[in-house]
């Protein structure tokens, strides 16, 4: 019966998400206050029956129901805990449900959230939300239901895919999706600026929040994605192109500079018509990816044909959402008229090269990504376009980017002397070539030298920039202190995101530049050298797992002689399907990762294949995201940002024109 009820809920959202849709909105336009506040129940009530409808999913994979098709196909009853709950969304039909239940939550986060927005603004966002909550709905129900029973009910399950089951893929995914749709709910922001035809300061601090919070998550989500790659699929490697990689990264990017650009926004009235098309770019870059992944398509472009009725929904909600959305961006961009003047040369200007920077990467990944699968589409035949295009095209355009982070913190607003900017960095200029100096003296390679000072020239001006903001060592202590006290969370966030990707670009420039591997084979007591590190292969022992069988290796790590370590790596075979994985080793030293993989037997019967990578400051790569994260943190809790329309920003009336305050 939870199944069954679970199933009605859904449906019962789906009829609520359609009422959200279109009676708000109408209010709005007929100026009806009382359909317009109709929008917040019916957004919270929406969540509450997702929720049900999420969790009765989740009850049926805990017990083992298999009697659901789902639960059949994607779990088994040896699976740990965790994994049967993750089995929820390790599929298309459960992972879509994830995608709706996320949905439901955000819009009825902005219900709660907003009882300070106009109520037409607030009408409009949330008739949005409910439109893509509709079309979501509607293709779940219609194509994609994760309550279809079998019977009679199978006594076992197939299991889950191996590689699946690990904790940071436990959390991945959810992750990436509450970045996919968190971005829808600056896509309905801007819709709804649209259909007003009014975008102000207030409506730049609104939307900011919640493009932060949607950034964050796919921030970690990408990380997570990125790591779990690196330890568990035994390559040596953190990021290789992947077409599902660059899904996730393309809203990154483009998210990332709708954050730069709403701050134009609302402190010079600037840049109006452009974040709105920003804030559609990256919701439209996060519905192409999630369907890119969820699709097929990426498999085969002709993996419609297998399953019409879903590649034609999928077609048909891309259409009504990044077409209808660019069709109404032309027809009312040009009613955002911006009052804000600046000079090319100012804070505005660096903004603005920021965005076309971030923008036009995007646009490298989405051709490389897209480009083979267009082509076989048209042509039969097949094509690939790798990870040096990828290096070269992204790096080119990225590096102009990463030289320009730190002065444009120090530019000011309208008009400013770029030059006497320049100068107040002088000291991060004189360390970063000294690096570069000592890098190429230990190294003897110019370009990962000038590379990893790159790095440091960015952590640097960050920290510089924020010295001279709060005065440190050029006032007393307390007046450094009163000052860091004061400063905005966004601003401290802003250079503590800058910092960690100063971080993650020395990880990424160490570990291209100087990774060194072995692929050999070893019998028991045998050893390899590699950066100075020996690594002897001791012994090998079978192990049984809670739903699989496997191979266990360990090798003894040292140092002239010193035993450093016993690093283990495994080889699993999972009961259910019979898949193997392999289970990294991998320990840390402060220069870098040593990275060790045992493979297949030899057929000779003569030892096992044994990869062994060192990897220099790998670990850089992902701290330096979780920096990014932690400034995020720091500016998600401004209080200038936080979500509601300032008290400066609304018209005070009779009662209270005394009490209104300035917006900060």
């Amino acid at each position: 019966m939870i199944i069954e009820a679970g199933h009605f809920a859904l449906i019962l959202a789906f009829a609520l998400a359609v009422y959200q849709m279109i009676v708000p909105i109408y209010g709005a336009q007929k100026n009806d206050a009382g359909l317009m506040a109709t929008a917040n129940p019916a957004a919270i009530g929406q969540m509450v029956f997702m929720s049900f409808a999420f969790g009765s999913l989740i009850w049926a994979y805990v017990s083992s129901d298999f009697s659901v098709k789902n639960v059949f196909l994607n779990s088994h009853s040896s699976k740990p805990l965790i994994y049967q709950i993750s089995g929820v969304w390790s599929n298309h039909e459960g992972s879509l449900l994830l995608w709706v239940w996320i949905l439901s939550m955000f819009g009825a986060a902005v219900a709660i959230f907003s009882h300070n927005l106009p109520p037409k603004l607030r009408a409009r966002v949330l008739s949005v939300q409910g439109s893509v909550a509709v079309a979501f709905l509607a293709f779940i129900i219609l194509t994609s239901n994760p309550f279809e029973r079998l019977f009679p009910a199978p006594f076992e399950g197939r299991g889950m895919n191996p590689m699946l089951q690990d904790p940071a893929l436990a959390i991945h995914p959810p992750l990436l999706y509450a970045g996919y749709v968190g971005l829808s709910v600056a896509f309905s922001f801007a819709i709804a600026a649209l259909i007003d035809g009014k975008v102000d300061a207030a409506w730049a601090r609104w939307v900011r929040p919640w493009t932060l919070a949607a950034w964050m998550f796919l921030t970690l989500g990408i990380a997570i994605g990125s790591w779990w790659a690196y330890y568990e699929l035994g390559w040596g490697g953190w990021w290789f192109w992947d077409p599902v990689e660059n899904a996730s990264f393309m809203p990154w990017l483009v998210a990332t500079a709708l954050l730069h650009s709403a701050i134009v926004v609302e402190k010079r009235n600037a840049l109006k018509t452009w974040t709105i098309l920003l804030a559609i770019l990256a919701f439209s870059l996060s519905l192409i990816g999630t369907f890119l992944v969820r699709s097929g398509v990426l498999t085969s472009v002709h993996a419609f044909a297998s399953d019409p009725t879903r590649g034609v929904f999928i077609l048909i909600i891309l259409c009504i959402f990044i077409g209808g959305a660019l069709t109404l961006y032309a027809w009312r961009a040009t009613s955002l008229k911006a009052t804000g003047i600046f000079a090319p040369v100012s804070r505005e200007g660096g903004l603005v090269i920021n965005n076309l920077l971030l923008t036009v990467s995007a646009v490298a990944v989405f051709i490389g990504t897209l480009y083979p699968l267009g082509y076989e589409a048209m042509t039969a035949g097949k094509i690939s376009v790798g990870a040096p295009f990828f290096n070269f095209v992204f790096g080119l355009i990225i590096l102009p980017l990463l030289i320009l982070i730190p002065l444009g913190p120090l530019l000011s607003w309208k008009r400013t002397n770029a030059l006497n900017a320049a100068r107040r960095l002088w000291l991060a200029m004189l360390v970063a070539l000294l690096v570069a100096v000592i890098v190429m003296f230990i190294k003897g390679s110019l370009a990962p030298a000038l590379g990893i000072s790159l790095g440091v020239w960015i952590i640097m001006g960050s920290l510089i920039e924020m010295a001279q903001r709060t005065k440190f060592m050029s006032a007393p202590f307390a007046t450094f202190l009163s000052r860091l006290k004061g400063m905005p969370g966004a601003a401290i966030g802003m250079t503590i995101a800058h910092i960690g990707v100063g971080v993650t670009v020395i990880g990424i420039i160490a570990i291209s530049a100087w990774k060194i591997e072995k692929i050999t084979t070893l019998k028991i007591g045998e050893s390899l050298d590699i950066a100075g590190i020996n690594v002897t292969y001791k012994s090998e022992e079978p192990v049984i797992g809670p739903n699989y069988d496997g191979q266990l290796a360990k090798f003894d790590v040292k140092i002239d002689g010193k035993l450093i370590t016993v690093l283990e790596s495994e080889k699993r075979v999972f009961r259910a399907s019979r898949r193997p994985t392999t289970e990294v080793g991998i320990y840390p030293f402060w220069s870098g990762d040593l990275y060790v993989v045992i493979g297949d037997e030899a057929k000779t019967g003569s030892g096992r294949a044994v990869r062994v990578f060192f990897n220099p400051l790998a670990p850089l790569i992902w701290l330096g995201a979780l920096i990014m994260f932690i400034g995020g943190l720091f500016s998600l809790f401004d209080r200038r940002y936080r979500i509601g329309i300032p008290k400066g920003a609304r018209k005070p009336g009779k009662a209270d024109k005394k009490s209104a305050q300035p917006a900060e």
